[in-house]
């Protein structure tokens, strides 16, 4: 079932259309990915389902019903752009936030003490804002989003400003949050984070829906007809024996165990079962996998092809 679906989505600003027809559905308790190259509309979409702005079109279903601003109690959102208030002390701060989103005092506080000890903070309860570093503030502000324990967790560019330790404490406890019951949204342009965390994704450029599906499926259909043989026995007798269904094929190293490699390129998905058996009469054959392609090759060869297709909006529009 899913916790959030946006359907057919449209927004303008004067001259630009920010969102163009965008539908999601966001499956309950997965990581869900937003991605899209810097303007596409990602967070005119992020703002639209905090109710921080409306579509022009469209509607947004959350928890099976029409949201509403009442809605955004169970909505956590770190923004890209943060801020916090400098002068104030960490732990005063974030127990400050915390009580604007209706957590009794003590309940706050007892929960602020148990994520500062998760995350290992605990030493920067008194500290001034002003004192931490970029990763570090992003750090407390991580915990104020996620401590109430919303439905619906939003990042937007969570990782920017850490180092990678840092970062993967973060993918760490993100992944924990949906284990535990939590559905979260992941804008990003970063694929590397994309293939560690996210379920599903959808893919925006130019205003537009341009893929959607799950992650491991998506990397299948992309791979096409890529694969890896191992095996043990003559090259040459395998490279005859594979010639008639391949269009491209090349012989790798040999392992610590004699075993080689070779890359293979068919012609079509349904010389599958020959290819296998071919290579399986001229040498012993040891293993056999699809070559899936990372998502920065799918991000970008999806955008070329958008890019390729992409018909400019010419409608003058006003800003709602």
């Amino acid at each position: 079932m899913n916790i959030l679906t946006a359907e057919h989505i449209t927004k303008n600003f004067t001259g630009h259309r920010a969102l163009d027809d965008v539908s999601i559905a966001v499956p309950r308790g997965k990581v869900y990915g937003l991605l899209g190259p810097n303007g596409a509309g990602k967070t005119t979409l992020i703002r639209i389902i905090n109710h921080i702005t409306a579509p022009d079109s469209g509607t947004v279903t959350f928890d099976g019903h029409t949201l509403t601003a009442a809605d955004v109690a169970q909505i956590g959102y770190l923004p890209e752009e943060r801020g916090l208030y400098k002068k104030m002390k960490v732990g005063e701060q974030a127990l400050f936030f915390a009580r604007l989103k209706g957590m009794p005092k003590a309940e706050a506080e007892q929960g602020l003490r148990l994520w500062f000890e998760r995350l290992e903070i605990t030493d920067w309860w008194d500290k001034k804002i002003e004192e931490l570093s970029k990763g570090m503030a992003q750090k407390v502000q991580f915990i104020v989003t996620v401590l109430h324990r919303p439905k619906l967790l939003i990042f937007d560019e969570p990782f920017s400003g850490f180092d990678p330790i840092n970062a993967n404490i973060l993918k760490r406890e993100i992944l924990k949050l949906r284990d535990e019951g939590a559905t979260v949204i992941f804008s990003t342009h970063n694929m590397g984070s994309v293939e560690e965390l996210c379920d599903e994704i959808t893919l925006i450029n130019r205003s537009r829906n341009i893929l959607s599906g799950n992650v491991h499926e998506l990397r299948k259909t992309y791979g096409g007809n890529n694969f890896e043989l191992t095996y043990v026995g003559s090259p040459d007798a395998l490279t005859a024996a594979v010639s008639p269904v391949a269009s491209s094929f090349s012989l790798g190293g040999i392992d610590r165990d004699g075993r080689a490699s070779a890359q293979v390129s068919l012609n079509s998905p349904d010389d599958l079962r020959t290819l296998i058996s071919a290579a399986n009469e001229a040498v012993s054959l040891k293993g056999f996998h699809q070559l899936l392609p990372s998502m920065d090759s799918i991000f970008i060869s999806a955008v070329e092809a958008s890019n390729n297709t992409y018909e400019p909006q010419t409608e003058n529009t006003s800003e709602q």
